[in-house]
């Protein structure tokens, strides 16, 4: 069985440089940003469980590729498929950012609302309800699909859904119990992910 492409220092660096970049932010910010005086937390931990399970699903990948290589490698131009993956985490990221760009004032890291809160509309919030976390499951899907393992790529983004999948159904609880109709409204009219699908 050929060796894994990430098991080359080149682009093994080349794969960490670019999760520093997609993670390091986020994770530096969580621990900077305080909710807004006034703000009503409802998060019931969904913001610890999603990073855990972000960790979690990025530390499996690493030791599946790192202890078991032979297991479900991507042979098929797997140099193309790591470069895909990186472009897809880049992508991901730069999509992620400029959601929460767009969210402004809005954007929280745990979930809370706030006294003046709206209903976001404008830029990516016109098709999805939640795209800076599509971003962020787009940049999942590349680290996954960088590690050039289909093993290490189904769990990475197993464990990234799962953390998401809670983390949105409380937020969406929470939006629509404080916001009501404004927001129930919404979530008629829009995908939580990907426009026009799901």
């Amino acid at each position: 069985m050929p060796a894994l492409i990430v098991q080359s220092q080149f682009h093994a660096t080349v794969l960490y440089i670019a999760l520093a970049v997609c993670y390091v932010p986020d994770w530096i910010g969580a621990f900077i940003q305080r909710p807004e005086k006034g703000a009503v937390k409802r998060d019931r931990g969904s913001h610890f469980l999603l990073v855990a399970c972000m960790i979690v699903g990025v530390v499996a990948a690493f030791f599946i590729v790192n202890i078991r290589p032979s297991i479900a490698t991507i042979v098929w131009n797997a140099r193309v498929v790591f470069w895909v993956g990186i472009a897809l985490m880049l992508a991901g990221l730069a999509f992620r950012w400029y959601a929460i760009r767009v969210l402004g004032k809005y954007f929280t890291r745990d979930v809370a609302t706030r006294a003046d809160q709206q209903v976001v509309e404008r830029g990516p919030y016109r098709w999805i309800r939640h795209p800076s976390y599509s971003g962020s499951l787009l940049a999942v899907l590349g680290f996954g699909l960088a590690t050039t393992n289909w093993l290490a790529l189904i769990v990475a983004v197993g464990f990234a859904l799962a953390g998401y999948a809670y983390r949105v159904r409380v937020e969406e609880q929470a939006l629509s119990r404080d916001l009501g109709d404004r927001y129930c409204n919404y979530m008629q009219r829009t995908r939580r992910f990907i426009p026009f699908v799901w």
